[in-house]
């Protein structure tokens, strides 16, 4: 990674840490669930949704500032979605972002409770979004109705449905990319998408921002089907083997190891393509998709 697109993100990522911080403090709610709720969403992590939202804002002559609300908003959805994620009726896993999940810590009611508290707390800050002036309330509304549809039934919890139903089964390359699109690459495409709706893109740039989410989204999941065969737990900070002991279908059993590298890789290329006509004002999104390839394995 080069060291501007490193400051970048640095920058950005403590301008999201003080934000979340701040919409998590929930004043007047039981002390234990503000607790869980903040222990899972201020565990760190790279912010990749948020920052998206934030660059994709940028291009079109948004601030980070501008577009906070809904950068945090999205982060808690995602955040909820791996509470749930990491439940023993789900993946039951012990390890997020290398500390123990939820469920573990605080026990699988409060868990569950965290994250219900983290949706509606989402939707809570995202009406917020209506009031910064330079963004107004009509593209406001769009996006509060984009981020919902992202992550429901036929977004995020779908996707999370079909990923279940398939355990134990190996889906061929359609289903599977059909499940990831929605389970992984929903968010992405909301997160891509909003940062221009908000700035008021046109809508052959909204289309152009989603392209490009979708091949970023794919080439994301790809690689962290990768990384759960190849990956080093103390840096992924989850823990690696998990598909294999669910029985789970991925690029890797469908395709083996370097036959998903290259996948992933060509959906990078893809998705440099699909932003290539914003030239230099796309740096952002193209050190970022460069980097998907690059996690550690």
């Amino acid at each position: 990674m080069n060291p501007e697109l490193r400051h970048y993100l640095a920058d950005r990522r403590a301008a999201v840490e003080e934000a979340l911080d701040q919409y998590s403090a929930c004043p007047g709610s039981p002390p234990r669930l503000v607790e869980a709720m903040r222990y899972s969403l201020l565990a760190g992590g790279k912010r990749l949704r948020p920052i998206l939202v934030i660059a994709a804002a940028e291009m079109f002559g948004l601030s980070a500032a501008d577009v906070m609300p809904t950068a945090c908003a999205l982060e808690m959805i995602h955040t909820y979605s791996l509470i749930h994620d990491d439940l023993p009726c789900m993946d039951d896993d012990d390890l997020r972002r290398g500390r123990p999940t939820s469920h573990k810590v605080f026990g699988e009611a409060m868990a569950v409770l965290a994250g219900d508290a983290l949706l509606t707390r989402a939707f809570a800050v995202m009406a917020e979004q209506g009031r910064v002036e330079r963004v107004g309330p009509a593209r406001a509304l769009r996006a509060i109705a984009e981020l919902a549809e992202a992550a429901g039934a036929a977004g995020m919890v779908g996707g999370q449905v079909e990923d279940l139903e398939w355990e134990g089964r190996q889906a061929g390359e359609e289903q599977l990319e059909r499940i990831h699109s929605l389970k992984t690459g929903a968010l992405f495409r909301a997160a891509v998408r909003l940062g221009g709706v908000l700035a008021g893109a046109a809508e052959s740039d909204v289309a152009r921002l989603d392209d490009f989410a979708a091949h970023f989204g794919l080439a994301f999941q790809i690689w962290d089907d990768v990384l759960d065969v190849a990956g080093d737990a103390a840096l992924t900070g989850k823990g690696v083997g998990r598909d294999a002991r669910q029985q789970k279908s991925t690029y890797v059993t469908l395709h083996g190891l370097e036959g998903a590298q290259e996948r992933a890789r060509a959906a990078v290329q893809r998705a440099l393509e699909a932003i290539a006509p914003f030239g230099a004002n796309g740096w952002v999104l193209q050190g970022l998709a460069k980097y998907v390839v690059d996690r550690a394995t």
